[in-house]
């Protein structure tokens, strides 16, 4: 009998921070000493719920998101409570994006939103955790992914502060941007010229 103890998950730990522009931001990334490990790039993300939004409703998370010429399928559980968001992230590459949704569907998983940003990645020499700039439909972000010391260190730095800290998915930023606008909430996408 394996008395082992079950594998447990990666957990990723992260902030979200609010910023006037892209211009901005890589300004306070640079005066950081952080440095671009690639270039800008577009990401398309698509979420998978069942019908009844069990997933939602628990605040996990099944998304295929494809950036940079990868299909990449994650798997997020709950939140813990605390000043960062750190929960528990298992991701894969996937070989075909469409396929891969296909799957999904076959399992009974439905499409329930679709968000767009373009994200660069910046790290700074072998610091433990990095930065990422991401600019979408609804505002620019700073997301520092990282131990929690190192997040409020770097945070710190760049001149915030544990009350600037978005622990909040995009989703859920995309619904509140819609209330605030008095539009009803579809996709969080860029406009097609």
């Amino acid at each position: 009998m394996d008395t082992s103890r079950p594998h447990l998950p990666e957990k990723e730990t992260e902030v979200k921070l609010p910023v006037i522009s892209a211009g901005s931001a890589l300004e306070k990334l640079a005066r950081a000493g952080f440095q671009p490990q690639h270039e800008r790039a577009f990401e398309a993300n698509t979420v998978f719920d069942t019908p009844g939004e069990d997933l939602m409703k628990s605040a996990r998370l099944l998304r295929l998101r494809e950036f940079r010429g990868e299909s990449i399928i994650t798997f997020k559980g709950e939140p813990e409570p605390g000043l960062h968001k750190t929960r528990p992230e298992i991701e894969t590459t996937a070989a075909d994006a469409g396929k891969m949704q296909r799957i999904l569907e076959g399992l009974g998983y439905r499409v329930q939103f679709r968000y767009e940003k373009y994200r660069t990645t910046f790290v700074r020499g072998n610091d433990p955790g990095h930065a990422v700039l991401d600019e979408t439909p609804i505002g620019t972000f700073l997301e520092l992914e990282g131990p929690p010391a190192w997040i409020d260190e770097t945070a710190a730095g760049m001149g915030f502060s544990a009350a600037d800290y978005i622990v909040l998915s995009y989703g859920t930023l995309y619904r509140q941007h819609c209330r605030a606008k008095n539009v009803e909430p579809a996709n969080m996408v860029f406009d097609q010229p």
